[in-house]
């Protein structure tokens, strides 16, 4: 094959790579223009923007729908790279697995139901006394929620025994800095985890038999193919 033919082969494969999942890479490629916007601007700049689109109480109680839409389309403090390398291992694979339409569903519902339930719990600090006036104020934006809830509805696509240690790991990532750290989104976090878990009944009639020790043999089978071809 030429050089040219090896390139349009490369680059076939990667369309259709992102195309097996649209909604993962349309939102990957809109977070590298906010991104981008974000590193031109000013540290004060940068906050105030940010704050503008922050689904903290404030902004929650004037323009619910704008900042919960808002605030998943940027990232605080950049680390583009290393969003595109989760995106493509955690919301790629689910949505390809559920497709787009329940993959949204999920990441809506995580995104949402964390931000309210960390907010809300906030919200009761307050009132208790126990956080002050100000933290209806501070900056909350990001995809960390939506991340959060999609890497725990993937625990339904694996088989059993491999099911129970991923969503054990899913847990120790989570719930730990709830008790540690004890901020709200540290709250978010893990309520997300517990709604991803929840969403169950999206994953009905979807194949839930991936098994990474079938994956790791046939990946091992395909090595000492190469290998035995060479020699």
């Amino acid at each position: 094959m030429s050089a040219s033919g090896s390139v349009r082969s490369a680059a076939a494969a990667v369309w259709g790579w992102i195309r097996s999942a649209p909604g993962t890479y349309l939102w990957l490629a809109a977070l590298s223009v906010t991104t981008a916007i974000e590193n031109r601007l000013s540290p004060e700049e940068a906050r105030i923007w940010l704050g503008h689109r922050s689904t903290n109480l404030d902004r929650l109680g004037e323009d619910p729908i704008r900042v919960l839409i808002g605030s998943a389309f940027w990232i605080d403090g950049g680390g583009w790279l290393v969003y595109a390398v989760l995106f493509s291992l955690v919301h790629a694979n689910a949505e390809r697995w559920l497709g787009t339409v329940r993959w949204l569903a999920v990441v809506v519902v995580a995104h949402v139901g964390a931000t309210y339930l960390s907010q809300g719990l906030l919200l009761l600090a307050i009132r208790q006394d126990r956080a002050p006036e100000r933290a209806a104020f501070v900056l909350d934006v990001g995809v960390s929620y939506g991340l959060a809830g999609v890497a725990a509805v993937l625990a339904y696509r694996m088989v059993l025994p491999w099911r129970v240690p991923y969503v054990l790991g899913v847990l120790m990532i989570c719930v730990p800095p709830v008790f540690v750290g004890r901020t709200f989104t540290d709250v978010g976090h893990a309520g997300a985890a517990l709604i991803g878990f929840a969403c169950y009944p999206l994953t009905r009639g979807r194949d839930s038999r991936w098994n990474p020790s079938t994956r790791w043999r046939a990946f091992v089978a395909r090595r000492r193919g190469r290998h035995r071809h060479r020699d």
